[in-house]
């Protein structure tokens, strides 16, 4: 059964909000890059675009890709992961931090690791795979 209730939304500033639907109350940060949000909620990764971009033609973001990269500019600070290893959906796989935030970048769904585009220490940019999967 789907909800019909609009979230209750707070800024809180330096990109987080407080979310609140149904009862839940969430922390999401959020990060805008030219004609797009990256919100970063539960340790998942959303692409919101603008409808300028919509209407524009581009391809709505809704892969891997998207899930496997940072929302916002930030130092890789350990894989958990290696190269042709089976995962299953909602499993760590990287650990970054931005804005002395913590941000957990976690499996979209079940697979094997196929590369990994990133090392510890590393600064990472919005939108740029981290982790491929197969």
């Amino acid at each position: 059964m789907s909800d019909t209730h609009e979230p209750a939304v707070t800024p809180l500033g330096d990109g987080r909000f407080r979310v609140v639907l149904n009862g839940e109350q969430h922390v999401v940060y959020a990060v805008a890059a030219r004609d797009a949000v990256w919100v970063f909620l539960n340790g998942r990764t959303y692409l919101v675009e603008s409808s300028h971009s919509a209407r524009s033609g581009r391809r709505q973001h809704h892969d891997d890709q998207d899930a496997l990269a940072s929302p916002m500019p930030a130092t890789v600070e350990r894989i958990t992961v290696e190269q042709g290893q089976s995962v299953a959906a909602g499993d760590v796989l990287i650990v970054l931090e931005a804005m002395k935030m913590e941000l957990t970048i976690k499996a979209p769904r079940d697979g094997r690791i196929k590369a990994i585009g990133c090392r510890a220490g590393e600064l990472v940019q919005p939108g740029v795979p981290l982790i491929e999967l197969e």
